[in-house]
């Protein structure tokens, strides 16, 4: 009896060979990066799906990260938009773009996202990728406050001191230009 046990497990790989390939994937791979990509290249831009891009982008795979992130942020999600605009103001995974990080920024504020809102106000009181206006920027900066953002409500405490929320490591960035 135990030989025949035996015997009909070591058939099982022979006999899936001849399952109908109609019936779909067996066993196909879930919760993998691979399994995202796929499914946002098949246009599944579900929120799971686009949540994923933050662990890819955070495992340094940014140009993975825009292939999630992009859809997303065309299908609606504000957060991939806010995601987006970190990726081209940094040239992550692809060149560095502060007119195209602003206008992600832009997208997700006029959708009433707070990050879009503080990220956006920065841009303009910065003059990084869009005209400086400052006062703009501080509306915008007090918008994202009302809804409660933290770095907002930080920076506002700090009199719009930009150097409140700017790392020393990026100065060179928001300097004024030298040419």
């Amino acid at each position: 009896m135990r030989l025949a046990v035996i015997l009909w497990f070591c058939a099982l790989p022979v006999m899936a060979e001849g399952v109908d390939p109609s019936l779909g994937t067996l066993n196909p791979e879930e919760m993998s990066m691979s399994r995202v990509l796929e499914d946002v290249a098949r246009g599944q831009t579900t929120m799971t799906n686009c949540a994923a891009g933050y662990l890819i982008t955070k495992s340094g795979r940014h140009a993975q990260a825009r292939a999630v992130f992009g859809p997303c942020a065309e299908a609606g999600y504000t957060g991939a938009m806010t995601w987006m605009s970190q990726l081209d103001d940094n040239g992550l995974g692809g060149p560095e773009d502060p007119e195209a990080a602003a206008a992600w920024d832009r997208r997700a504020a006029e959708a009433g996202d707070p990050v879009g809102q503080f990220n956006l106000g920065l841009d303009l009181m910065r003059g990084r990728g869009v005209a400086r206006d400052e006062a703009a920027g501080r509306r915008l900066v007090d918008q994202a406050a009302r809804q409660g953002l933290s770095t907002a409500l930080r920076l506002q405490a700090a009199g719009y001191d930009l150097d409140e929320v700017t790392p020393d490591s990026d100065e060179w960035k928001y300097g004024p230009a030298l040419y």
